[in-house]
């Protein structure tokens, strides 16, 4: 039974991985969930103040992850307008068949959003458009860090208690 679990935790774990670029899923309360599924393998002793601190940073930075692009986009000048067209030019951006498309679709993204849905002139829109990319970048490194982490804690606990496992 505890293999079902540190299967399933690991894929948890490389979802969560996925999901701190991109910004459909929540990438670092998925990979915290990989470690709920190991707490719950019987013959693996985590300790519960280990999941309780892992899932309140987890919980932060689920937070941060709408407060940091926000942030850099309003210490830049930018609107909604230009948040919105981030995200919609990050997803663009990984479907086009364009090179370094993840990062060139969410800050042409922002720069439409800004001059087409909130007129803001070109170089204050290129200026909000740099914010908004920035806080993007910002909140992106900062949860995949924490899922590569969790990912090494993760695998940490699994080596530590391999004898049980195997």
């Amino acid at each position: 039974m505890d293999i079902v679990f540190v299967i399933g935790g690991l894929l948890l774990m490389f979802i969560g991985i996925i999901g701190s670029i991109l910004p459909v899923l929540p990438g670092v309360p998925i990979s915290w969930l990989g470690l709920v599924l190991l707490y719950f393998a019987p013959s693996l002793p985590l300790d519960p103040v280990f999941i309780t601190i892992t899932g309140i940073v987890a919980l932060v930075l689920y937070i941060l992850d709408y407060i940091i692009p926000a942030m850099g986009t309003k210490k830049f000048g930018g609107s909604k307008a230009g948040m919105w067209g981030t995200t919609i030019g990050l997803i663009v951006g990984i479907f086009a068949p364009i090179p370094f498309g993840i990062l060139i679709g969410p800050f042409v993204g922002a720069y439409i959003g800004e001059v087409m849905f909130n007129k803001t002139e070109g170089g204050q829109a290129f200026k909000a458009a740099t914010g908004s990319f920035l806080g993007f970048l910002g909140s992106t490194f900062v949860k995949f860090i924490a899922t590569i982490a969790y990912l090494g804690l993760f695998i940490y606990k699994v080596i530590e208690n391999s004898d049980v496992l195997f």
